[in-house]
């Protein structure tokens, strides 16, 4: 785990929305081997066209590789549903050199993908440069300043560096086609960018300790909350609460913020180092609550599944932020089409899979589920805050310091 936490929206009261929550991965158990048996034709044929895909079933054999490759394995993915939403078998062939920017910790996985990829489309190849997402940020900016970028496509484990690769003019439009599936939170305006996975602010609590009636829907309510004191959780150095209170500073103002800060410190909630020892130690019981990224009860769950840990969603504040991973094309004429068909497939229902349940990501497609029967990534009610301010973290580290958080 690194501190940039690089792992990698409207929720309504509908029928169902909060039983699902609260019975989150309550019949989760060992991957089942056919869960993506109804996404057939995953291949294309060898066309370097990007028009109708053509599927022969003289592929097979490298179908049922790539099938195998796509879905991840674990104690929490037991009797998944097939992903729902656009196949790859309805998109047009990769065919051509790709030269990818890849910024973030999780890159391993990201190129796992993409090695997929290649071996589907025998006609397909990339190349890559890993770093961190911030520096690959800057060197765009040098490189369009030059006139000379290098990569057709960046992927960034945040919207901050996203933001400002589109702000020094280096990207161009995605198709709408490619952005469609995609709900608006999560597509920059002009579709400059858009976001492939997500990671949700959540509130693991235990629950042999509380029921999730226990656990206020305002993020900015818990420090009253009676059988919370003394018994939740943060790890105020991680890079994801600071986006956390970022987005408290930027919806409810620093003012707000500083006073939530020293009200919480009063409380007497206890500091962690990460997220992830947060969310274990609510599912042990030496926590009742805490504040966490969503995917850190699940990487508990999938080695110890009978724990009793749960997740609770606040609604429309920073307690709900939803920071992305996603893709922006580099404006540069060599490649466009490729690398915009190539964010097709990053969004694609067997690539959302594959961020689902090897990342435990939230997908970007509301056709695939999270893992854990968590709400669909529509059904999530988001802050109405443009994440590309998200990168601002001065001011957040310091009003951090002021409040004696650090």
């Amino acid at each position: 785990m690194t501190n940039d936490d690089s792992t990698f929206g409207d929720r309504s009261e509908r029928p169902g929305t909060r039983s699902s929550r609260r019975g989150f991965l309550a019949t989760s158990g060992v991957a089942a081997a056919g869960a993506l048996a109804g996404c057939t034709g995953l291949l294309g044929g060898d066309s370097g066209d990007y028009g109708a895909p053509d599927y022969d079933a003289a592929d097979a054999a490298m179908e049922a590789m790539a099938l195998s490759e796509f879905q991840g394995s674990g104690a929490i993915l037991e009797g998944r549903p097939a992903p729902g939403g656009r196949s790859m078998e309805d998109l047009p062939n990769l065919s051509g050199e790709l030269s990818i920017y890849l910024g973030g910790g999780e890159g391993g996985l990201y190129l796992q993908l993409f090695d997929v990829l290649e071996e589907v489309y025998p006609d397909f190849s990339y190349t890559s440069q890993s770093k961190p997402s911030s520096e690959l940020a800057l060197q765009i900016a040098d490189e369009a300043q030059a006139g000379q970028l290098q990569a057709d496509l960046f992927i960034s484990i945040g919207a901050g560096s996203l933001g400002t690769v589109l702000e020094d003019g280096a990207t161009r439009p995605l198709t709408e086609e490619t952005v469609d599936p995609v709900p608006d939170a999560f597509v920059q305006p002009d579709r400059n960018w858009v976001g492939i996975a997500g990671r949700a602010r959540a509130v693991p609590y235990n629950t042999e300790q509380l029921d999730e009636g226990d656990l206020p829907d305002s993020v900015m309510d818990f420090p009253d909350a009676d059988p919370l004191q003394s018994a939740t959780g943060w790890a105020p150095t991680y890079g994801a609460f600071q986006d956390f209170i970022t987005a408290m500073r930027l919806q409810e103002g620093e003012d707000a913020t500083r006073q939530w800060l020293e009200d919480m410190q009063a409380a007497g909630i206890q500091s962690y180092d990460n997220e992830f020892l947060i969310s274990d130690a609510v599912s042990t019981g030496e926590l009742a609550a805490g504040f966490a990224n969503h995917y850190y009860a699940l990487r508990v769950l999938n080695g110890s599944p009978d724990r009793p840990l749960d997740l609770h969603f606040t609604r429309g504040d920073a307690g709900s932020l939803v920071n992305v991973s996603g893709a922006a094309l580099l404006d540069r004429d060599e490649n466009a089409g490729l690398a915009d068909v190539f964010v097709r497939h990053l969004l694609s229902a067997e690539a959302q899979e594959f961020f689902a349940t090897r990342t435990y990501a939230y997908p970007m497609l509301p056709g695939v589920q999270p893992v854990g029967d968590l709400p669909t990534i529509d059904e999530l009610e988001t802050p109405d805050i443009d994440l590309t301010e998200l990168a601002n973290t001065g001011p957040t580290t310091d009003l951090l310091t002021e409040a004696g958080v650090l």
